[in-house]
């Protein structure tokens, strides 16, 4: 008889423990269910901007204006460029206007967003003109450019731009 007692005395503890424990797991459960979401929503907006400096990189590019490609610039953006140089991209041969384009394309294929670093990868046709190397002639390359948020803003750290071979 003390033993059913006590049994009785503890299906209460027992019930009171269960439903604590469903609570806690469903809160957190949810919790990471709303983090994952939260996750989710900012990455696609980070995407959505970088593939968006991708593009005006590339209008202004057509358009001669280096000034304006300069100040998504970081300062010490470095490029390993199609010449087989790598050089500071304030110094490279866009920047002092010996490559110019009269076609230039850009396919963002990956964007991979690791915090505040973005890579993006893809492939590129261009068109150079005027007194560039290769002027007129349909290239094709691939490329990889590196971004990085610095004092709230998207800046283009790193580039590697390299010609693909012909069959």
């Amino acid at each position: 008889m003390k033993r059913r007692n006590a049994l009785k005395q503890l299906s209460p503890m027992k019930h009171l423990f269960s439903s604590v424990a469903a609570l806690i797991f469903h809160v957190l459960l949810t919790t990471t269910v709303i983090a994952q979401n939260t996750a989710s929503a900012t990455n696609e907006a980070i995407e959505k901007e970088i593939r968006k400096l991708e593009q005006e990189q590339v209008d202004y590019l057509l358009r001669d204006d280096v000034d304006a490609m300069q100040k998504h610039w970081d300062a010490d953006c470095m490029v390993n460029n199609p010449f087989n140089q790598i050089v500071k991209i304030s110094q490279g041969p866009i920047r002092q206007g010996s490559l110019t384009y009269a076609s230039f394309v850009r396919e963002v294929q990956k964007v991979l967003i690791h915090g505040n670093t973005v890579l993006v990868m893809g492939a590129e046709t261009i068109v150079p003109k005027g007194n560039s190397p290769d002027a007129g002639k349909t290239i094709h390359r691939r490329f990889t450019n590196v971004w990085m948020k610095k004092t709230d803003k998207w800046l283009m750290v790193g580039r590697h731009a390299n010609v693909v071979c012909e069959k």
